[in-house]
């Protein structure tokens, strides 16, 4: 161990053989308190942070998808199965392509109506999407007998209709564009499935069919509204999008789910502009702290600076010492800082302690995700504050001069 390190850690023990000193040892442990509570704050707030973003991607997806492609005419899409064999073949990035037909309409169940979108899905979407959040019943949307169909609905539309599973409801859809009509169709849907996906706009709307179903409703005769595509790679969605498009051609219009939902990504990410700052300031506190803390040990410390000066120490030698403490205080603190962080993510993701409406935030409780760059990037920002804290009190005890403290002490 180097002198440098050991007089550091020398000045750093807690000792109590003076009032001054036990003082000095207090604000010390008060400095390190403060880094660990900014750095852990910080990095509780980021993984929170992450925890929604992941959390809404996943069930944004699980409702359509990472790319949707209609037309600009809204005009439903014949020969669908032409487009899909197209887009798997010329489209390396797509992962699965899935047809949909998506309309308003209105359910009925006894004296309750609501108004609902009933979306048609292919089955290996019903599988890859809804039946994550399914918590009763099964997906299937087979016919059951001649025009009735299976269904799967959410649980606040089940508690507003006060249907449950296997009951009966009928469904009110306006006429397709292929076949219009002033009068709305009707047909009678069995509930297969119940979801609940914990966002309150999805279980309290989206009413789903199988794509047969959807296209007698609307008469759409072996026609689609779209496509929902699964991509290998979501980060280039964008590009893909423009891809897609160019390669279809008019009137086909490809949008990536960061353009469809796009209020609630920017909400996210207006959530996390503010919390660096705000709490990236409470880190510069807690580093400042370190400078009261050092110019206090360089007053009580001065006698044995200037013991060492006369002894041969450099003024390099002695700004060491003090970066050395500065740094061996913002060390102890981010590591704390950092274990206490993780305490506390790693329970709310074991015991979910903490819960939210899930009418506001789309989910039920406080929602976590691990990003070990969050506890990097936090780290070296919080120990590169106190270094920098520190140059000032170890520039002063640098130009002590070793007669004048010792005679003044």
């Amino acid at each position: 161990m180097s002198p440098t390190v050991f007089i550091a850690r020398r000045f750093l023990q807690f000792q109590k053989t003076s009032r001054s000193q036990h003082f000095i040892s207090f604000i010390t442990l008060i400095a390190v308190i403060g880094i660990m509570l900014g750095v852990g704050a910080l990095i509780i707030a980021l993984t929170i942070l992450g925890g929604f973003e992941k959390d809404l991607k996943e069930k944004v997806i699980g409702f359509t998808t990472h790319i949707q492609i209609t037309t600009y005419t809204g005009q439903p899409i014949r020969y669908y199965e032409n487009v899909e064999a197209k887009l798997l073949r010329d489209f390396p990035n797509i992962k699965s392509v899935s047809a949909f037909i998506s309309t308003e309409g209105m359910v009925n169940f006894g004296d309750a109506t609501e108004g609902v979108i009933v979306k048609g899905i292919e089955q290996v979407t019903s599988e890859s999407g809804v039946s994550q959040y399914l918590v009763e019943g099964n997906i299937d949307l087979d016919k059951i007998d001649e025009g009735i169909y299976g269904c799967v609905v959410g649980r606040k539309l089940a508690n507003a209709l006060g249907v449950q599973l296997y009951d009966t409801v009928l469904v009110f859809g306006l006429q397709g564009h292929i076949q219009t009509s002033i009068a709305p169709s009707v047909m009678a849907f069995v509930v297969k499935g119940i979801y609940e996906s914990g966002m309150a706009e999805y279980d309290d709307v989206f009413f789903f069919v199988g794509i047969p179903a959807a296209q007698e409703l609307l008469n759409y005769e072996q026609a689609v509204n779209g496509f929902e595509v699964l991509l290998r790679d979501v980060n280039i969605a964008s590009e893909t999008a423009k891809e897609i498009m160019d390669g279809l051609g008019y009137p086909f219009y490809a949008r990536t789910l960061f353009q469809l939902y796009r209020n609630l990504f920017t909400w996210i990410e207006l959530q996390k502009e503010p919390i660096p700052l705000i709490l990236g300031l409470i880190i510069t506190v807690a580093a400042v702290n370190i400078i009261g803390t050092l110019l206090m040990l360089v007053l009580e410390k001065r006698k044995q600076i200037g013991i060492l000066k006369s002894l041969g120490a450099t003024s390099k030698q002695i700004r060491s010492i003090f970066l050395m403490k500065g740094l061996l205080i913002a060390i102890v603190g981010t590591l704390f800082g950092n274990i206490f962080a993780y305490i506390v993510c790693w329970s709310q993701l074991q015991f979910r302690y903490f819960s939210l409406p899930s009418t506001i935030y789309f989910m039920k409780t406080v929602p976590i995700y691990f990003q070990w760059e969050n506890f990097a990037v936090v780290s070296a920002i919080s120990i590169a504050l106190c270094l920098i804290a520190s140059i000032v009190p170890a520039r002063l005890a640098a130009k002590l001069d070793p007669v004048k403290a010792i005679r003044l002490s």
